[in-house]
């Protein structure tokens, strides 16, 4: 991580590349750890002095003693997840105290909003997103439709404004569902926040002037990002994404970071590709291959429990990844995971059903169920290379593939993952 400035950490391709243990890494020399967008939809596993922390909407940086935690405006956040989680963590040991803070511009997830997410999904039957049902989608709908509510609104000081706020947001949103809402009881909801505002008070910021002190004092600022760029609203497989921007420009509007203080963005890649949920997956491989990465990769989610989707590396998503993202460097994880495999695939252009080849991600989904890639083989290695400490001690075969994928999408892969432990990643 840069010893000043700002360094952000992206998922590349579907999210779950394990960015967590990147993060985990890196924190040790942040002052700042800050979530920019998202919600309690992400998750991953940290383990700190040999605790296992699992952390869904809090920063990572809370496993660093001497590190302060923002949740920024960009992100939406359900406030009982949010203190469930932290005591979680406090009672694993953790002191919390005076390390977590919440922009007051941050938009508040009711339970309501997690109940219509479910409403939404069943809806769309066969062509539903696959969401985690967390109500993130529905709280960025109201916050796109001027609806929602914000953290600096639950202040018993403007309890009167919150209470007509809160009771207009339910009454929309009971219109559009009817009957579907009988069962959600809103004076119950209410009273909660009534409860919780108090509580709720002494981790609100306003994060603009909040994060510019910190940039003006070149704090070591580490922006951890949610989700991945194939999710991202505006560049990932719309409409199967998540509801929020999670390439950089998620960064500048959730967090009110300079450009100009940003040192490194580090795009994490997992060694294959997988996915959650619905949507198109060119490289997806439902065969034998498919059930290797899955089994040895232990491919299921940490928020979800669902078992992800697997299949080869996508060079064509991560070409589409780098040109949105601009990352400084790659962070290739799992590489072990393809330890013995005789040959490894990776898709290098998508063929269309008139034998033209494009080498560009389309955005047009009927296109994508249509293609079919164009793979490049490679060979493996016949060894294991879990566990290795120096990158130097890969095999040849390991460090082709590395150098084939960094001369295709142009960035330098600066270290690479061999196994789930945090001294499991060679630096180069």
């Amino acid at each position: 991580m840069a010893e000043q400035g700002v360094t952000v950490v992206l998922g590349a391709q579907w999210g779950d590349e394990g960015k967590g243990k990147l993060v985990d890494i890196l924190c040790d020399k942040a002052d700042v750890v800050a979530r920019c967008q998202g919600g309690n939809n992400a998750g991953h596993t940290i383990v700190a002095n040999g605790v296992a922390y699992d952390f869904h909407i809090l920063p990572s940086g809370l496993v660093n003693p001497k590190c302060e935690n923002l949740i920024g405006s960009g992100v939406v956040i359900h406030i009982p997840s949010f203190f469930s989680e932290l005591a979680a963590a406090q009672n694993k040991g953790l002191d919390t105290t005076g390390r977590i803070f919440i922009s007051s511009r941050a938009h508040i997830v009711l339970d309501l909003h997690q109940t219509v997410d479910g409403l939404e999904e069943v809806a769309l039957g066969k062509s539903n997103v696959g969401t985690t049902r967390k109500g993130i989608g529905p709280t960025y709908s109201s916050k796109a439709s001027r609806s929602g509510l914000r953290i600096e609104e639950l202040d018993l000081d403007k309890w009167d404004q919150f209470e007509k706020r809160f009771r207009a947001l339910v009454a929309g949103l009971k219109q559009r569902f009817g009957a579907l809402l009988d069962s959600y009881d809103e004076e119950k909801e209410l009273a909660y926040f009534k409860d919780i505002a108090p509580v709720v008070k002494p981790y609100v910021v306003n994060a603009i002037p909040w994060m510019n002190e910190r940039q003006l004092e070149n704090k070591r600022i580490l922006v951890e990002g949610a989700n991945a760029l194939m999710l991202d609203l505006d560049y990932g497989t719309y409409p199967y994404v998540t509801s929020s921007n999670t390439g950089i420009g998620g960064v500048f509007t959730g967090l009110a970071i300079s450009p100009f203080k940003i040192r490194e963005i580090t795009g994490v890649v997992k060694a294959y590709t997988t996915r959650v949920g619905g949507g198109p997956f060119p490289t997806e491989q439902l065969n034998e291959i498919g059930e290797h990465l899955q089994n040895v990769g232990r491919e299921v989610g940490v928020t979800t429990g669902r078992k992800r989707r697997c299949g080869w590396l996508d060079l064509v998503v991560l070409k589409h990844s780098m040109m949105v993202n601009h990352y400084t460097s790659i962070n290739l994880t799992k590489l072990d995971i393809l330890d013995n495999l005789p040959e490894i695939k990776v898709a290098v252009a998508y063929r269309l059903p008139d034998g033209t080849e494009i080498d560009a991600f389309p955005p047009d989904l009927s296109i994508l169920k249509k293609i079919e890639p164009v793979y490049e083989t490679l060979p493996g290695w016949s060894s294991s290379i879990a566990n290795l400490t120096s990158y130097d001690d890969l095999p040849k075969e390991a460090k082709d593939y590395i150098e084939y994928i960094e001369k295709f999408i142009g960035a330098r892969i600066g270290s690479v993952g061999v196994g789930p432990a945090r001294d499991n990643m060679l630096f180069r």
